[in-house]
């Protein structure tokens, strides 16, 4: 009897097989780990990290000279414009006391396209010197208006034109006048009345009569002379002679031989012209300046070379809204009447000087609220300052803080220079903002080194 063997299916090649593939997968997976471990830089502590960051050199960065918020690490062109990317100086510009402006680097050869030329800030004697045009002027103190205090006409003219120069007491002109005829009668009644009172109880009411009677002529202008004569010859004059009041030139005639005229009449007008005004407008800057008492010059086209001297009497309270000036009165003698009132003279006021830095009025810029120069600092390099101005010395401007004796200021083609500064400044306020953007996105953390289970 054979005894039969039971067969049993065996799944083991089937599972080796597995075993094998498993196998070859995680050898693999070990395989690719550690490869990657060993590709992996070695880790730093922190003390090298920061060491190496600190000594390594800060990369070069590029931007779009019309569009500032482009910046890149590489050279290339501007994806808005097509320009192509300009290195830009560092990551900013030197700092400076004004934010609008910015250290600008001009080299030798843009310097003389473009005709830049410095001169050194000089230290010299400021003068509280200031010119300005003069027109001269009556002086209003000096003017007299002759008048009558009679009515009557005019019998006779002794000066018949204006200009003519008179002297005080000079005779202007004769009055018939009715009143006069008859004052003068009263008086020598009254003269009468006197003598035949004199020595009874009445004499003094007989001497009131006769100073009233002279007082009356007096109030007329009659002079005190002619009053004696008429008590003296008993004679009654006709007319009565207006003489001048003062020495001077006649500037007004308002009378003619013939004329009918009362007391509200004003027959001439006389004029004093040994001293006159000069009229001068000062500026608002300028009023501080100009003081009463200040020693004046004035020199006319009539007469080269002479230069007459005066001061000043009066500065105007009120200013003009107009011209924004206010009007100061100088006082000059005028010997000869060689001032002629309207004509124009230079006027030069003389003030107190002092030492002061003086630059050329073309090398500071009015920023607005600022004012700038730019100082050569060597090399190409130019840097803006913000300065304070003082008084002006015709072409020269004084300097009051920001700068310092013997250092070069721009004096031509400062306004390319503010531009281009102007410019940077601007940029760099731009890459500063677009740096300070990226820096705000949130970080990316870092991938997660080592074996992960």
């Amino acid at each position: 009897m054979s005894h039969e063997q039971p067969t049993f299916d065996h799944p083991a090649p089937a599972r080796a097989s597995r075993f094998r593939t498993l196998g070859l997968v995680a050898l693999g997976l070990a395989a690719g780990a550690g490869g990657t471990l060993l590709l992996r830089p070695a880790p730093k502590d922190d003390h090298d990290h920061g060491a190496a960051s600190a000594t390594a050199p800060k990369k070069q960065m590029y931007q779009c000279p019309m569009h500032p918020q482009i910046i890149q690490d590489h050279a290339g062109t501007c994806p808005i414009c097509g320009m192509d990317l300009v290195p830009m100086d560092g990551q900013g510009t030197a700092a400076t006391s004004l934010e609008s402006h910015a250290a600008v680097t001009i080299d030798h050869e843009r310097q003389q396209l473009i005709g830049l030329r410095t001169e050194p800030v000089a230290e010299e004697t400021v003068s509280g010197e200031l010119r300005a045009l003069g027109r001269v002027a009556v002086d209003e103190t000096r003017v007299r208006k002759v008048n009558v205090k009679v009515e009557g006409f005019v019998e006779k003219l002794f000066v018949d034109f204006v200009g003519k120069p008179v002297a005080k007491g000079q005779p202007l002109f004769s009055l018939y006048s009715p009143e006069f005829v008859s004052a003068q009668r009263e008086y020598l009644l009254a003269l009468k009345t006197q003598k035949a009172l004199s020595g009874g109880s009445l004499q003094s009411s007989g001497g009131d009569l006769l100073e009233s009677a002279r007082r009356r002529l007096m109030l007329w202008d009659v002079p005190a002379a002619a009053i004696d004569n008429l008590e003296k010859t008993g004679e009654v004059l006709k007319s009565l002679t207006l003489r001048s009041p003062i020495s001077g030139v006649v500037t007004a005639k308002n009378v003619v031989e013939g004329a009918r005229i009362t007391p509200a009449d004003i027959p001439f007008e006389i004029t004093d012209l040994s001293r006159v005004w000069v009229l001068v407008d000062i500026y608002e800057a300028e009023l501080g300046r100009a003081k009463v008492g200040m020693p004046a010059e004035l020199t006319v086209q009539a007469s080269p070379g002479k230069t007459l001297k005066g001061r000043i009497a009066f500065v105007d309270a009120v200013m003009d809204p107009k011209t924004r000036t206010a009007k100061a009165r100088l006082e000059f003698p005028n010997p000869g009447g060689l001032l002629k009132p309207e004509m124009f003279g230079d006027v030069v006021l003389r003030g107190q000087g002092r030492k002061g830095l003086v630059v050329p009025l073309d090398a500071v810029l009015d920023a607005g609220t600022t004012k700038v120069a730019f100082v050569a600092l060597g090399d190409g390099k130019f840097e803006p300052r913000e300065v304070t101005t003082g008084i002006t010395i015709g072409e020269k401007v004084e300097i009051r803080s920001g700068l310092a004796v013997g250092e070069a200021v721009v004096v031509r083609a400062n306004f390319l220079v503010d531009s281009e500064s102007r410019l940077k400044a601007a940029l760099a306020h731009m890459s500063q903002k677009a740096a300070g953007a990226e820096g705000q996105k949130t970080p990316v953390p870092p991938a997660p080194s080592g074996h992960q289970h």
